[in-house]
């Protein structure tokens, strides 16, 4: 039989929302799990299971490292489990007070960001060590990388403290962290060279869409290398559409990436939410959407 035929064949699973995408691709079958974020709050957290996700991220803050946020945090899991979510992953809050959550940040100059950092990488690996949940980390963050780089003598020193950090935290979560893609020159992927030093280190990932092809300036060609370069190794998505330009978050097809290209290299292996800016946090329909548009693109 034709490959055309078997790398377009469809079929869907579920019910109006919580469908599962599935194509097959040179004789195996990829699927695409409906995959949604929220906090803790269990109001978000109701809204998004209505829809059945078979995934399902929670944004952190600060506010969740306290004894009674960790509660929360917790009631909040168990809540998603008992839905019947296995895949829950659990992201690393971005902040402490207005300072982005740099590991690159000097323990020396910055004793109290670098105290959060471990505190809350710390409790979010027990939990996820306790109800078998995966934590991801972002390797850097993009708008106050610059002031932490000046700690250093130079970028590749910088680079040098965050790759020290990681593996750190690799060894400390091991089959329970995965770690983030940026845009800062700290970590990011889409160039030839700085995705094969990453893959040297043998990091289990999380490939954020938007975050590369801002990088690459909007080059879809450099995309699709990067993600055919570190598929092996990415366990997580954030399929997010941008227009390539800055951190616009926007719904998929709503942006410049070609999904169309992209679906065909993503690990089948790996799961995947839609990380997209949503016009209440109530209401997770933008993310919904993007599923949507992929359900509706082959």
């Amino acid at each position: 039989m034709d490959a055309r035929y078997w790398q377009s064949l469809i079929s869907l699973e579920g019910g109006p929302y919580g469908y599962t995408l599935y194509f097959l691709k040179r004789g195996y079958v990829m699927q695409i799990p409906l995959g949604l974020k929220a906090s803790a709050d269990l109001r978000q957290v109701k809204d998004r299971l209505q829809y059945k996700p078979e995934v399902f991220e929670f944004f952190t803050a600060e506010s969740d490292f306290t004894n009674d946020g960790l509660k929360r945090l917790q009631v909040a899991i168990e809540e998603v489990k008992a839905a019947g979510i296995k895949q829950i992953v659990l992201h690393h809050p971005m902040r402490y007070r207005d300072t982005f959550t740099e590991l690159i940040a000097p323990q020396e100059q910055c004793r109290e960001l670098y105290y959060f950092i471990d505190k809350s990488t710390n409790d979010l690996l027990q939990l996820a060590f306790d109800y078998n949940l995966q934590v991801l980390v972002h390797g850097s963050y993009s708008r106050q990388t610059q002031t932490f780089i000046s700690m250093y003598p130079n970028l590749k020193a910088a680079q040098a403290a965050a790759f020290k950090r990681l593996d750190y935290f690799k060894q400390l979560g091991q089959v329970h962290i995965m770690f983030e893609n940026s845009i800062s020159p700290i970590f990011y992927y889409g160039e030839q060279d700085s995705d094969e030093e990453i893959l040297a280190k043998n990091y289990r990932l999380a490939f954020d869409t938007s975050h590369c092809f801002i990088k690459v300036k909007a080059n879809n060609e450099k995309l699709l290398a990067s993600l055919t370069r570190l598929k092996d190794q990415i366990v997580h998505y954030h399929l997010v559409d941008s227009y390539g330009q800055t951190h616009d978050s926007l719904t998929l097809g709503q942006g410049l990436i070609d999904w169309r290209r992209v679906l065909p290299r993503l690990n089948p292996a790996a799961t995947s939410i839609y990380e997209i800016n949503l016009k209440d946090q109530l209401d997770a329909s933008e993310q919904v959407k993007s599923h949507e548009y992929l359900l509706n693109l082959l």
